[in-house]
């Protein structure tokens, strides 16, 4: 999911066969842009608008399951 942030498009990217349920990611999000899915307590993503980028849930995960990518708003529309 391509959030907004002043400039930049911010992708996160959440691998769920790798994901076991910890719930670092979505526990300490600063922003609450990841929950839980239901039965299973996967990460989700909730509100990718709130993303700032701090890729903290992406440092946090010991499975390795979840990618941020920021890129500047003229390399994304670029591509297009």
């Amino acid at each position: 999911m391509v959030g907004k942030l002043k400039g930049f498009d911010v992708a996160v990217e959440i691998n769920e066969q790798r994901c076991r349920s910890c719930g670092i990611c979505y526990e300490l999000c600063p922003e609450n842009v990841l929950g839980a899915s239901t039965p299973l307590r996967k990460a989700i993503i909730e509100n990718i608008d709130a993303c700032t980028g701090c890729r903290l849930c992406e440092w946090l995960c010991t499975d390795w399951a979840i990618n941020v990518v920021v890129t500047p708003l003229a390399a994304a529309t670029a591509g297009s």
